[in-house]
């Protein structure tokens, strides 16, 4: 039978390179770039791509020189005794009959240190240092600098550079009028601000001679002063004549108040403008951005949008991808949802990467791959991710694994947040650990509840519980009202609520529900053109009111969403915001009746009138079938929010489950 997905598996030559698959594996800082003593770590992590069949790998970013750094560490290739480290990274990837090149990106005023640079001492509005302005010798330096960077890692072993020519960072400065204020050779009309990202392709090619050279361009800035459709397009053309192998597109600065790679973009949505540049010019181009299924990535190839596709995340969710598609089996892809909480969110809080539905993820060397010295048999109660994921990791070593479930499905709270706007693809997620189970020999025993004595009498020579969390209950005078109902029932369809809303907790889960209730999306992603539409790419924003009257109240201080993702809450506080739902911290509960909700504030009571009060406001584990089983004597293993449900998330409930599946 024919591969639905053939067109992703075809060779292709780029520039002196061929590549097994049209699958690149797009630049990603993992937090280790910085640390030369971790490098084998590294190798560890891109070999796994190489081996899973990935065409091309694109390390993070490397810094030219130190104004170039993106934080205040030693992220620098610039020298040769650095050489003898980088190959720490190529050796076990073309061991593993892998591809990689080196990204070679100057942060310009994006670099957190007190040395930044850029064309004009513009601040960035994510920055809070002003740079300082290049002169024209250290203009002519950096471009050496570039240069020398590219000529040493095709020395440690790389097969060429990507040089990083988009997102705002130092080479976007040069171009746009919004950071390119200068008035000599390097600034003024677009053929002088042009020059510098020229001069870089040229010194590299020189540098480096046949060895592959891609360059990243935007495709979309969405920024105002940014280049234009026809200047990326006129830029494309002169990158190509200046020495570029391959065009790899960004979307958007990282300024932009428009979300380009998180969970609310609707798949493949900025596909159209690498389509004109590919139109415009004759070597290939990748595409990128919230591309993440094997099913669009084979239709953009098949139908000419793009050469190759770039996969960042869903290649640090899923080393094996390739393969899998190889294989015939796209269905066991581990899917990434987008999520950013254990990649981006880690990259900007000075921690290592790696991907909450995969903590293998740059932890290879963590985990075990080689059967069990004895294969045992293995319960786990409880199909919540930690469950599935302590199934999944100890049906690989080769246990017998029944994994019970007590509702209809799999999946737990992951499966409500399926219902979340913008968290549709956990559904998607919950689909590939379903094939998983099944090709690792995990038995699923759904709607099954299992008490304390028959596991007591079973034999099961390891019990797993992950029975996850119980809501805690409001302790409010009236908070037996029947208009109360927990945030699950809402999410699930058994309740629908009301005009009136009143949710209190002021959490990740308030802030969903707070959502799911005000876009009534009913769990249909947005389309493209509905999704440019919301966020005024191409025109200006539409937004609209929620439905609902929709009230947040939180007992805490300060403002709403501060616990949320670094790199994705700002996207959900500007959704509720723009559904006028009504915020209010630092309350004291009174009572509830009749009326409403009455609550006292710091200089005033009020009575927040509901039709519907959802409570989303903590929880506490779910220990009685643990507790029971141990209680009997028998010995039991505790994960997910059935050992903690104090800061409960999924990704430490997969972490969690899959360390214990892997070392049982």
């Amino acid at each position: 039978m024919p591969n639905a997905h053939a067109a992703l598996l075809e060779p292709i030559r780029v520039g002196s390179v061929t590549l097994s698959s049209r699958i690149v594996m797009g630049s990603m800082h993992t937090g280790l770039e910085s640390q030369p003593g971790h490098f084998d770590d590294l190798g560890r992590f891109y070999a796994e791509r190489a081996k899973g069949g990935t065409g091309l790998i694109v390390t993070g970013g490397f810094a030219p020189n130190f104004a170039g750094r993106m934080k205040n560490e030693p992220s620098t290739f610039e020298r040769p005794d650095q050489v003898a480290d980088h190959r720490k990274i190529t050796a076990p990837v073309r061991a593993a009959g892998g591809r990689i090149v080196l990204q070679i990106l100057h942060a310009g005023r994006y670099g957190y240190h007190p040395a930044i640079v850029a064309p004009s001492p513009i601040k960035s509005p994510i920055n809070r240092d002003v740079p300082a302005e290049l002169t024209a010798e250290q203009i002519e330096a950096t471009i050496e600098n570039y240069a020398t960077t590219a000529r040493l890692a095709v020395e440690a072993g790389y097969d060429g550079v990507e040089i990083m020519g988009s997102e705002g960072y130092l080479i976007s400065e040069f171009l746009a009028l919004r950071t390119n204020h200068r008035n000599d050779q390097w600034g003024g009309a677009l053929e002088n601000r042009a020059r510098f990202p020229l001069a870089v392709v040229k010194a590299v090619r020189a540098a480096i001679g046949e060895a592959l050279i891609s360059y990243r361009i935007s495709a979309l800035e969405l920024v105002e002063g940014g280049l234009t459709q026809d200047e990326t397009i006129w830029l494309a053309k002169e990158v190509e004549r200046a020495g570029a192998d391959c065009l790899s597109t960004g979307i958007g600065w990282h300024e932009a108040a428009v979300p380009t790679i998180a969970g609310p973009v609707p798949h493949a949505a900025f596909i159209e403008p690498t389509r004109r540049l590919k139109q415009a010019v004759s070597i290939p181009v990748t595409a990128s951005n919230r591309i993440n299924l094997p099913g669009d990535a084979a239709e953009i190839v098949a139908g000419g949008f793009a050469d190759l596709v770039s996969m960042a995340r869903p290649l640090l969710a899923d080393a094996h991808f390739v393969d899998k598609v190889r294989r015939g089996r796209p269905d066991l892809i581990n899917v990434c949802i987008a999520c950013n909480q254990a990649c981006l969110d880690h990259y900007f809080t000075d921690r290592v990467i790696t991907c909450l539905v995969n903590p293998r993820a740059a932890r290879e060397n963590e985990f075990s791959d080689r059967p069990a010295p004895a294969a045992k048999r293995v319960a786990v109660v409880g199909a919540g991710v930690a469950g599935i994921a302590a199934a999944l990791e100890a049906g690989r070593r080769g246990h017998r694994v029944t994994l019970f479930e007590a509702a209809k499905r799999i999946g737990g709270q992951f499966a409500l947040a399926a219902d979340i706007p913008g968290k549709e693809d956990y559904g998607l997620a919950l689909q590939g650990f379903q094939a998983q189970l099944a090709d690792c020999g995990v038995e699923v025993r759904t709607d099954t509840a299992v008490d304390a004595e028959t596991l007591r009498r079973s034999d099961f020579d390891e019990i797993v519980v992950s029975t996850g969390i119980a809501p805690r209950p409001i302790d409010i005078p009236g908070g037996d009202d029947p208009r109360i109902v927990g945030y699950s029932e809402i999410l699930d369809g058994t309740v629908k609520a009301g005009e009136r809303v009143v949710i209190i907790g002021g959490g990740g889960i308030g802030h969903d529900v707070a959502l799911f209730l005000a876009m009534e999306s009913n769990g249909r992603q947005q389309t493209r053109e509905e999704f440019f539409r919301r966020w005024g790419i191409g025109e200006k924003p539409q937004t609209h009111a929620a439905r609902r009257q929709i009230t947040m109240v939180k007992r805490s201080p300060g403002a709403f969403g501060r616990t949320l993702g670094k790199s994705t809450g700002w996207i959900l506080r500007q959704e509720l915001k723009d559904a006028k739902v009504r915020q209010i911290s630092e309350a004291r509960y009174v009572e509830i009746d009749a009326q409403g909700l009455h609550i006292a504030l710091p200089d005033r009571n009020e009575v927040l009138p509901f039709d519907t009060l959802v409570v989303c406001a903590g929880q506490k584990p779910d220990r009685h079938l643990a507790d029971a089983i141990a209680a009997k004597g028998r010995h039991v293993h505790i994960v997910g929010g059935a050992r903690l449900a104090d800061e409960l998330d999924a990704k430490r409930a997969i972490d969690e489950g899959a360390r214990l599946g892997n070392r049982l």
